[in-house]
This record gives C-alpha cells, sequence and structure tokens, in this order.
C-alpha cells in the first residue's frame, strides 16, 4: 500500500511499444517538475539553516525565514505530489487486488488512476477560485501577495492531472482505460443526481462517505489520498452548504503547517547517511561487538535499525541502509531468508517510536503535543520492544553453530569504533540542538544534513555527488506523497468534527467500561488495525485531533498515550497479510513474502507484548520527561 510515506511500491507497468512519443513527453514534463522540485529541496535546508545561523550565531533572527520556508513548502509539497503520481508512488492497499490475475489487476490499475483523476478535475475549479482569494492577502513579514504561496495549489492539481491522463493513455489498453473513465464518471453523475435524496439522511452520510466510499475506495487500490479527497468532496458538496474551496483550504493548512517541514529534510537526511557510510559504518562497529555469539547478527540487525531509526526518522531509508550490510554475512552462517525478512520487519514495528520518527513529529503537528516531549518519551519504549526481540533471537539461535566465526580483537573493536564515532555522534547532536535551544525540532534536521555532507566529504569520503540530484528528486516525491495525504487526511477529519461525530466519539469513548484501562485497550486494538489498513500517517491525522483530548481527560498523560498508539500502528503497519511494511522488508530483502509469513509471528507476538508493557507502564514513556 505506501509507496509515498516511508515504502514505494512502484506499480508494474511498462509502457507499450508504439507510444514513444507520450514516453517522450511524460519525460520532458517529469524533467520540468523534478528539477525545480529538488531545488526547492535545497532551498529550503539553506532558508533554515541561515535562520539557525543568524539567530544563534550572529543574534540577528531572519525574521523572514520561517514565512519564506512556509511559502516554498507548499510548492515542494504540491511538485513532489505530482512526481509521486507519475511514479505511481501514492500510497495505495494492494493486499486484495495484487492476488488478482494480471488482465484484472490491470483494470484495478487502471481504475485507481481514474478515480484520482476525477477527483483532481472536481477540485481544479475551486483550487483556482482559492488562489485567486489568497492574492488579497499581503504577507507580514515579506509584504508579498499570498498568491505566489496559493498557486501551488492549481499548479500542483493541474500537473497531476496531466500526468494521470499521460499514465491512463501510456500505461494502460485503451479498453481498461476507457472503462476505468466511464465508471469513474458514472459514479460521480450517479452521486450528483442522489444529492438531493442525501441531505435529510443527517449522519447517515458519515457511513455513507466517510465508511463506505472510502472503505471501497482503499480496498480497491485507489491511492490513499484520492480515496480521501473524494468522501470529502462528495460529503462537503452534497450534503452540507459548506463551499468546496474550503476543502482545498482545509488541505492547505493540514499539510503546511511549519513543523511538518520536518518530513522533507528528515527523509532527505535519512538518504544521506546511506550514500554518506555513516549507516554501515555504525553496523559494522556493532557486528563486531556481537558477531561472535549466538544470534549476534541479529541482535547487531536490532541495535542497528534502533540507531540508524535516530537519525533518519524514515523506515524506508533505515531498512535499506542495514539490510545490505547485514544480510550476506547473516546467510552464510546459516540464517534462512524469510526469517531475515521477519526481523527486518518487526525492527521496523519497534523503531516507530526513536526520534525523530515522521509520525512523531505528525502528532505533534496536530495534537500540539510537544515535539522535543515525545523525542524524549520514544527511546525508553523502543528499548521495551527490542528486549522482547532479543528473547526471541535467543531462543531463535540458541543452537547456532559458531565454530567458524572468529571473535573480534580488542583492537579491532577499537578501530571500528573510532571508524563509527563520527556516525553515532549523529543523533546525540541532533538531540542536543533541539534541547539546547539551538534549533527547533522543524530546524534541526538541517544540522543534520549539513554534518553528513561533511563527515561523507572528509571523513568517509563516500559522498557520491552523481547521486545527489537523484536523492533529492527522490525526498521531493516521498515527500509530497506524504503530506498531501496529511493535507486530505485534514480535510477529512474537519468534516467529520464539523458534523458532530467528534461529540458522539468523546461520549463513547468516555463512558467505556474500564475507564483509562477500557479506553487504552480499545485504542490499542483500533490503532492496530488502523495502522494495517491506512498506516501512520493518514490514521493519526484523522484520529489524534479526536482521540488525544479524550486520552487526556481520562487520565491517560499525552505522551504515554502516543507512544501506545504509534506502537500498536507500527505493529499493524509490519504484520502481514495487511501491513504493507513487511512486503517493502521482503523488496528491499530480496525474499519472498510467503517465506517470511511462519518466522515472523513470534516476533510480533514479542512486539504485541513489549506494547502491552508499554501502556500499563507510563514511567517507559514519560519517566525522562
Amino acid at each position: 500500500m505506501q509507496a509515498g510515506s516511508e515504502f514505494a511500491i512502484a506499480e508494474e507497468a511498462s509502457a507499450p511499444t508504439g507510444r514513444s512519443a507520450l514516453a517522450m513527453i511524460d519525460r520532458g514534463l517529469g524533467a520540468l517538475v523534478e528539477i525545480p522540485a529538488a531545488i526547492l529541496v535545497v532551498a529550503e535546508v539553506v532558508v533554515l539553516f541561515s535562520g539557525i545561523v543568524a539567530r544563534y550565531l550572529l543574534h540577528k533572527p531572519l525574521v523572514w525565514s520561517d514565512e519564506l520556508a512556509s511559502t516554498l513548502f507548499l510548492w515542494l509539497a504540491m511538485l513532489g505530489a505530482a512526481i509521486a503520481l507519475r511514479r505511481g508512488e501514492h500510497m495505495r492497499m494492494t493486499a486484495l487486488i495484487s492476488g488478482l490475475e494480471p488482465r484484472k489487476r490491470a483494470l484495478f490499475d487502471a481504475l485507481a488512476i481514474a478515480a484520482g483523476l476525477g477527483f483532481l478535475v472536481l477540485i481544479a475549479g475551486p483550487a483556482y477560485h482559492w488562489a485567486y482569494e489568497e492574492s488579497f492577502i499581503v504577507t507580514p513579514a515579506m509584504e508579498i501577495s499570498n498568491a505566489w504561496r496559493a498557486a501551488a495549489f492549481p499548479t500542483g492539481v493541474g500537473l497531476m492531472i496531466a500526468f494521470s491522463l499521460l499514465r491512463l493513455a501510456d500505461r494502460t489498453s485503451l479498453f481498461h482505460a476507457a472503462g476505468a473513465l466511464t465508471f469513474v464518471a458514472a459514479v460521480i453523475a450517479a452521486f450528483w443526481m442522489l444529492g438531493p435524496a442525501l441531505k435529510p439522511l443527517g449522519n447517515i452520510n458519515l457511513v455513507i462517505f466517510f465508511v463506505g466510499c472510502v472503505g471501497v475506495s482503499v480496498l480497491s487500490g485507489v491511492p490513499i489520498v484520492f480515496s480521501f479527497a473524494l468522501a470529502t468532496f462528495g460529503y462537503l458538496a452534497l450534503t452540507t452548504r459548506v463551499p468546496t474551496m474550503t476543502l482545498v483550504g482545509r488541505m492547505d493548512e493540514g499539510m503546511s503547517h511549519i513543523i511538518l517541514l520536518a518530513v522533507p529534510l528528515f527523509v532527505f537526511l535519512g538518504l544521506l547517511i546511506e550514500m554518506a557510510g555513516m549507516a554501515k559504518a555504525m553496523v559494522r562497529f556493532l557486528a563486531s561487538l556481537l558477531g561472535h555469539v549466538r544470534g549476534g547478527l541479529s541482535y547487531v540487525l536490532i541495535g542497528a535499525m534502533y540507531l540508524v531509526s535516530g537519525i533518519s526518522g524514515s523506515k524506508a531509508a533505515d531498512m535499506a541502509a542495514v539490510a545490505p550490510a547485514l544480510f550476506p554475512e547473516m546467510k552464510a552462517r546459516g540464517a534462512k531468508p524469510g526469517d531475515l525478512v521477519a526481523l527486518l520487519s518487526a525492527t521496523g514495528a519497534q523503531t516507530e517510536t526513536i526520534p525523530p520518527s515522521i509520525v512523531l513529529i505528525t502528532i505533534g503537528s496536530v495534537t500540539g503535543v510537544s515535539i522535543a516531549a515525545l523525542f524524549t518519551g520514544g527511546l525508553v519504549p523502543g528499548l521495551v520492544l527490542a528486549a522482547g526481540l532479543c528473547i526471541v533471537v535467543a531462543r531463535r539461535y540458541r543452537n547456532d553453530d559458531l565454530s567458524h566465526v572468529t571473535k573480534a580483537t580488542g583492537p579491532e573493536i577499537m578501530r571500528s569504533l573510532l571508524i563509527a564515532l563520527p556516525a553515532l555522534a549523529l543523533p546525540f547532536l541532533i538531540r542536543a540542538a533541539v534541547v539546547e535551544g539551538v534549533s527547533t525540532a522543524t530546524e534541526v534536521s538541517t544540522i543534520g544534513i549539513v554534518y553528513s555532507i561533511i563527515v561523507g566529504v572528509l571523513v568517509y569520503r563516500q559522498f557520491d555527488w552523481s547521486r545527489l540530484g537523484g536523492i533529492l528528486v527522490d525526498t521531493a516525491s516521498l515527500s509530497g506523497a506524504i503530506l498531501i495525504i496529511i493535507g486530505a487526511a485534514s480535510a477529512m477529519a474537519w468534516g467529520l468534527t464539523q458534523s458532530g461525530f467528534s461529540r458522539t466519539l468523546v461520549e463513547i469513548m468516555t463512558h467505556l467500561p474500564g475507564g483509562a484501562i477500557g479506553f487504552m485497550a480499545v485504542s490499542i486494538v483500533a490503532f492496530i488495525v488502523l495502522g494495517s489498513v491506512l498506516e501512520g500517517i493518514p490514521a493519526i491525522v484523522l484520529f489524534g485531533p479526536l482521540l488525544f483530548p479524550i486520552a487526556k481527560l481520562v487520565g491517560i498523560h499525552e505522551v504515554h498515550y502516543a507512544m501506545v498508539v504509534v506502537l500498536a500502528m507500527g505493529l499493524g503497519l509490519f504484520a502481514p497479510p495487511f501491513g504493507v511494511g513487511y512486503y517493502a522488508a521482503c523488496a528491499i530483502g530480496k525474499v519472498s513474502p510467503d517465506e517470511g509469513i511462519r518466522p515472523i509471528w513470534a516476533y510480533m507476538l514479542a512486539l504485541l507484548a513489549g506494547l502491552v508493557l508499554v501502556a500499563a507502564v507510563p514511567w517507559f514513556s514519560i519517566g525522562f520527561l
């Protein structure tokens, strides 16, 4: 399902022969979008890092830096979303349609594109009118028209329409494209004609649009962003008097919060540390410490994921950095490929709370909980779950044959430690910069980026400048897919709130049997399910603003609750058969998903036990606040 947040599952389609002209247009338009998007990533780093230098070193704050960063941010988000659509990297649920025969799967793929195109055509007019209304606003610091910023939305919508048409023409058969477009047009027309009959139904419309439409769309493989957006657009247009232009404003408000600037910057940082050789240095140091004990490299995998997660904040980057460095040697020692991807997937769930987790940043942006507190609170819960995984590893590898393994000598360990020190210092540098007030949680990633470039160039000398352009475009694509989902989910959450659903939910959840314990238990089950279907970010944006106040009302600390729900979502995200994180781990490890199904359940049970322990003992989450 994911491709945008953290796991890119590219659609299996190649341009048929005879369509070279369309492919050429696609490449040309793609380059016109990718180059500015890459420049915008660099510009954001420069603007925010300059703000840190001016404020902390020169004591002359740049009053316009945040405003400029916010203006550029919406452009980055919309261009990135367009790139993600061109690449087929928007998050979607493919677990059900992946088992269909190729012809039927191709039809559903065409339907997914057509459904997204339907929403984009519907929202194009309101997006233009919203941008026009914003042109009358003058920004306070730079004193320019807000149209310079707002124009990003209709521009992004126009580009996504173009890329959707190109994908339909170039990646699908004429029959499938025509059938998908006809079906989507017929469904939209049917809802439009039913509009007068829907208005008197009241809250039943919530079930029709936000359960029925969203559920059918998601399960049919329509990207999550368009599933949410279509349902919200239909609800507002057909059952309320709210102008559809409001949807654009709510999406903008949700996706352009200044805190979310950390998303593309930490994604970029995660890709940089892999290229600079920092992750490999950490893995080698851990291997020198534990490689000679039974299951030693499995412990190294657990520890390496913990450390790398503390730097990158991107699970895809984490797994891609660690697996290639460890898997060959683990296989040489007799480890089964299925067990390797099972453990890799489990460590992905285990490290969901390790700062700077993008899910934690999202929680801070939509609930108002201190990101610094979330970063502090996320360290120990990750260790609790790591301990559970280590217990399973110890039992599974208790009869490991180590006769051919050589224990590293003291000088070898010290040498690997010295090599790894610059990389090991980065998580502490990031945390110290926030705690000491040098930078905000949004800006701190730029310190990590500058540090990684310096270390990669001068220390490890593995910095491949030729890869930098591709990394910048990958950052824009992944970030755009994440941010536009946050925007669509924010609009959907606003629609639910305006309907009175939030008041009903508060009433139900505050009167659950067992008080705080009952509320926590229901939350765990709910977020495991949500994690497997919607993944962490959209689930948090949808339900975070609703459930966090309830948690506080029943006496649960917000940071404690955040750790529990994030770990629960991680469990759902990485557990087969629906957890897309599991399939991403299989893709990275180049192992068939079937091989990891059996060995993963012991790890999942260990993670569940650790989750229950974290939920039962608040100290793990708030003991160091």
